[in-house]
């Protein structure tokens, strides 16, 4: 994809937010199709908090309902496994198609395809996350739990506005680990 490439396309990590938007707009004049699918918060801890899931398998089953949705020939892919193979092998047992699947960790930093992907998705997350700091009236930074920012707020709103969080994220845990355990002190 030479004209991904000349627009400055790059994983997403490496593109500064300010041009983020640009650049998803120049990517969806460029591509074909795309779909992306938002999990809400529910459906991940679910898979993070359940003894026959994960985290991996929940990624490998959205990757699948889009390569189902897309119906590709080829497929490349970061793989958050740090067993390709396996993965790969769980990947294939979900759809139906069968593609070319090429799986490897840094995708999107070495595959400008996968890193237009990634910009896509986190365009669209941080859509999202404007939406929902619209939908509550208030600032929580990021909404990743390494930002300092989103730590406080999850600090003083982890009851107000738990249907937003993740009760899979430590940092959430701990509070309400806190909360019980000042209430059997309060007995």
């Amino acid at each position: 994809m030479h004209e991904l490439k000349e627009i400055g396309v790059k994983d997403s990590k490496l593109v500064e937010p300010k041009n983020r938007e640009k650049l998803y707009k120049a990517i969806l004049n460029i591509i074909e199709d795309y779909k992306v699918i938002i999990i809400p918060p529910k459906e991940i801890d679910e898979a993070v908090l359940s003894k026959e899931n994960n985290l991996n398998k929940l990624e490998a089953q959205k990757a699948a309902e889009i390569i189902q949705y897309l119906k590709p020939n080829k497929v490349i892919m970061d793989c958050p496994s740090t067993n390709i193979k396996a993965y790969t092998e769980y990947l294939k047992s979900l759809i139906t198609i069968k593609p070319e699947l090429v799986l490897e960790h840094k995708a999107d930093l070495n595959n400008v395809e996968v890193g237009a992907a990634s910009i896509i998705s986190k365009y669209i997350r941080e859509e999202e996350i404007k939406k929902l700091k619209e939908k509550i009236k208030e600032d929580f930074g990021s909404g990743y739990p390494s930002d300092p920012y989103t730590q406080e707020f999850i600090k003083k709103n982890f009851k107000k506005h738990a249907d937003i969080m993740r009760k899979s994220w430590q940092t959430y845990k701990n509070l309400i680990k806190g909360e019980k355990q000042n209430k059997l002190n309060n007995y």
